[in-house]
């Protein structure tokens, strides 16, 4: 994957160094990243490509995240440690889609472009994200998930939070696609484990036991699809349809297992690297799209090892 994406990567620097001032590539610009957290291999896959953007534009990065997606006020101190050191732009991936704005105010009026990646803020500060489109990747994990069950029955979403625009998008663009096109269907229950493996199998098991005629089973990130399959697994159902997002090493184990039936894969090596490039601009005044799509794709045993699918799975 990264192969590919710095065969790509090298064609958007040739041209953005192109149109750049003849400074562009002499001065030694800082953009800190400021994750949702480093617990999950997609975290590490967002670092990787915004690290190879950092080494094709010659500028210098920083890539931290708080121990849990559930530490708001510790990434909330990230920020504001990273704006004290008056970065030449900065790239923002919100737990909570309204706590930093007072911050990002701040960075505004300092003349510091944010550039926000994986999970927007509700201010339009940021000048740009560079995400996956949640809410149609969401509703095509409905679609896999009402054909796999039969376009009938019970079906639960364990997500991993309600507070960023992820965690609201996934769930959002399920239950609302499930509601507008399955009228047979019942979400029976939406749980949220912080994207935490351990909950997340905790509240499976306790969503099963509540609901023994349940069909499936949506978990909204790498934790949360993990924790589903810990806990249909640990209470031996074997008629559970799973469908999660990312592309872990345990998730792609438990697709070729048959286990989980299928998830949606986002493109992390790309969100990290177009939030550099992007940071990069915009510090030049160069416009930015307001909205950088990454793509997204639905993989299972089927296609999982197709080209296309395995460049933009990561372990």
């Amino acid at each position: 994957m990264l192969n590919r994406r710095t065969l790509l990567g090298a064609l958007s620097a040739a041209t953005l160094l192109a149109t750049a001032p003849a400074s562009f590539a002499q001065e030694t610009l800082y953009v800190p990243l400021i994750s949702k957290g480093f617990q999950h291999q997609f975290w590490q896959a967002v670092k990787a490509g915004a690290d190879q953007a950092a080494e094709e534009f010659g500028v210098r990065i920083t890539f931290e995240g708080p121990d849990s997606e559930t530490m708001v006020d510790r990434q909330i101190d990230m920020l504001a440690a990273a704006l004290a050191k008056k970065p030449t732009a900065i790239g923002f991936a919100a737990l909570d889609s309204q706590a930093a704005i007072p911050l990002l105010r701040q960075a505004k009026e300092m003349g510091i472009p944010v550039i926000a990646f994986d999970s927007g803020v509700d201010s339009d500060i940021p000048l740009s994200t560079a995400s996956t489109d949640n809410v149609a990747a969401a509703a095509l994990a409905a679609d896999k998930m009402a054909g796999l069950i039969g376009g009938s029955g019970k079906v639960a979403v364990v997500a991993h939070d309600q507070t960023s625009r992820t965690g609201i998008d996934r769930r959002d663009g399920f239950l609302d696609q499930i509601a507008a096109n399955y009228p047979n269907i019942e979400v029976v229950t939406v749980q949220y484990g912080a994207g935490d493996q351990l909950q997340s199998t905790e509240l499976t098991k306790a969503i099963l036991i509540a609901n023994p005629d349940l069909k499936g089973i949506f978990g909204t990130n790498e934790g949360s699809a993990i924790g589903v399959v810990n806990g249909v697994r640990e209470m031996a159902k074997t008629d559970i349809i799973i469908i999660g997002y990312d592309s872990g090493a345990a998730q792609k184990d438990a697709v070729r297992s048959g286990l989980m039936a299928g998830a949606i894969t986002q493109n992390p090596v790309g969100i990290g690297y177009e939030t550099v490039k992007a940071a990069i601009s915009a510090s030049k005044g160069m416009a930015v799209p307001a909205m950088i799509d990454t793509g997204f794709y639905y993989y299972d045993a089927t296609n999982i090892d197709d080209p296309a699918i395995a460049a933009v799975l990561y372990d």
